[in-house]
């Protein structure tokens, strides 16, 4: 029985999985049991942010394994202060938790959010949020997720929830009141079809949540760690929130999310308030201690958005190419989307075909989120491959 025969008999199916198993993974490119090789422009769905098997996180990883890994967080565990520190010294934030995924981390935002409330005496615990986001899978980050689909068939979702359009101040506006307790925000949509904030509406949710003492939360779950071309796509905007939450490419793979916070949001969650058993532990840390040493070098940004202006240039020929089938280019860094005219879930599947990793994301946009380490040379590979498939097409 081969691994894809395995997986369709005792794995839950909560995925419509290619047929297409990995064994080994290097630098851009992945490959198949029958050594094929795949140019990988998704890095996991923004996962790998340094590529597969990074040498520097790879040996990282092996060292601490060797050395330890988890003991709980009933103990002081070194890379977890020094990755803590690290992110502060590099971003807004005054204090870190450490969980396992976005999710998680979503999820202990809200809860911050609303005990801020609880200790301030408000008279409500609405969170706002916005439609056509995502924010998890858990019961509280896919109540505050602004797309039915994710949550048909779960409720009654959390209450107290109030959706918002996204980049419209004055609809934000018209839900304020004086129960709101937060505001859940993507800076960058990304399920949602990789659709940039603009910095007058982020800006005016900063005033808006000074206005009534609301925890103001930037998800930074797809966009963090270097991925729109800065550490963290807040520092495009010249807005700080409250809180910040990290996870994906934090560990390059390794499972790892994060709340950051400052001010008023930074001593809310007291011991026992909130926790997590395997959240910091000793190997997930050190591998993110890593990733973040890498990744918040000047040179290695600038080389992002060098890369990302590359990849926007070439999908815009293509677009000039085929104004039939891609509408427009949008987003920041190497998180980018191609708006198509058409369902683009056959040109993923035929670029895959082809041995291009891609993903659709809101049904008409092909999501390109590519290790930040991919090369010119690269991308000129997935540019003529998806080429070739539009012609198809």
């Amino acid at each position: 029985m081969n691994t894809i025969e395995m997986t369709e008999k005792y794995v839950m199916k909560t995925y419509n999985r290619y047929p297409v198993s990995f064994v080994k993974g290097q630098g851009c490119y992945l490959y198949d049991e029958n050594g094929r090789e795949y140019l990988d422009m998704l890095a996991g769905i923004a996962v790998c942010n340094l590529g597969h098997c990074h040498p520097e996180v790879s040996e990282t990883i092996c060292k601490q394994a060797r050395e330890l890994i988890h003991t709980s967080n009933l103990f002081h565990i070194k890379p977890q202060a020094e990755l803590a520190k690290l992110i502060c010294e590099n971003s807004f934030g005054e204090k870190v938790f450490f969980c396992n995924s976005g999710a998680e981390a979503n999820e202990g935002a809200i809860k911050l959010a609303r005990r801020y409330a609880f200790e301030k005496g408000k008279k409500g615990y609405e969170i706002i949020a916005f439609k056509n986001s995502f924010h998890g899978r858990t019961f509280a980050s896919v109540s505050v997720t602004g797309q039915g689909k994710y949550n048909e068939g779960f409720g009654p979702m959390l209450s107290d929830v109030k959706f918002a359009e996204f980049n419209n101040l004055d609809s934000v506006k018209s839900l304020v009141s004086e129960k709101t307790c937060g505001i859940i925000v993507e800076p960058v949509q990304g399920e949602g079809g990789i659709v940039p904030a603009t910095e007058e509406f982020l800006q005016g949710l900063r005033k808006i949540a000074d206005e009534i003492d609301a925890i103001l939360i930037f998800d930074e779950v797809q966009t963090g760690i270097g991925r729109t071309g800065k550490l963290f796509a807040y520092q495009h905007y010249n807005v700080e929130p409250d809180v910040m939450t990290l996870a994906k490419a934090l560990g390059n793979g390794v499972p790892i999310g994060a709340i950051v916070a400052k001010g008023k949001a930074a001593d809310v969650l007291k011991p026992g308030l909130h926790a997590s058993t395997f959240g910091g532990n000793f190997l997930a840390t050190a591998a993110g201690k890593k990733v973040i040493e890498i990744v918040s070098q000047k040179a290695f940004l600038e080389e992002v958005n060098d890369k990302g202006d590359y990849l926007r240039e070439k999908l815009t020929a293509l677009q000039n190419e085929f104004p039939e089938i891609i509408e427009s280019i949008r987003g920041k860094g190497l998180m980018i989307g191609a708006v198509c005219k058409i369902n683009c879930s056959d040109i993923v599947k035929k670029a895959l075909e082809k041995g291009l990793i891609i993903n659709c994301t809101a049904g008409n946009v092909i999501r390109f989120a590519p290790p930040l380490i991919i090369e010119k040379k690269d991308i000129d590979r997935g540019m003529e491959i998806l080429k070739s498939v539009l012609k198809e097409i």
